[in-house]
């Protein structure tokens, strides 16, 4: 399964009504590090596949949503259970790193 894009519009659907934890990449398509990022978030999203939902969202196009989780550095990682932020991580951070996280919300 691969990353899903959120925006605005289905944030609430896709993150905070999922059944299962989710990992939100917030992130740009000018920001090196975020391109950088990107291959560490599709190799957990096809590690995790069907134990965690892994979500991408570019903050020039959901500033709303961006604004709301208060994100002003990308890029920017949110994990979220049962609707709720509980844990996040800022910057480029090891997949070992996040993995470490995942494995204790899952």
């Amino acid at each position: 399964m691969a990353e899903i894009v959120v925006k605005d519009t289905n944030f609430d659907a896709e993150v905070l009504g999922s059944d299962i934890p989710v990992l939100v990449d917030f992130w740009a398509a000018w920001c090196g590090p975020c391109r950088m990022f990107a291959p560490v978030i599709s190799a957990i999203a096809e590690k995790y596949e069907g134990r965690l939902k892994v979500c991408k969202i570019d903050v020039d196009e959901a500033m709303s949503t961006a604004e709301k989780y208060m994100i002003s550095s990308i890029p920017a990682v949110k994990f979220f259970k049962g609707g709720e932020v509980v844990n996040e991580s800022l910057g480029f951070v090891p997949q070992a790193n996040l993995e470490k996280i995942i494995e204790e919300i899952i």
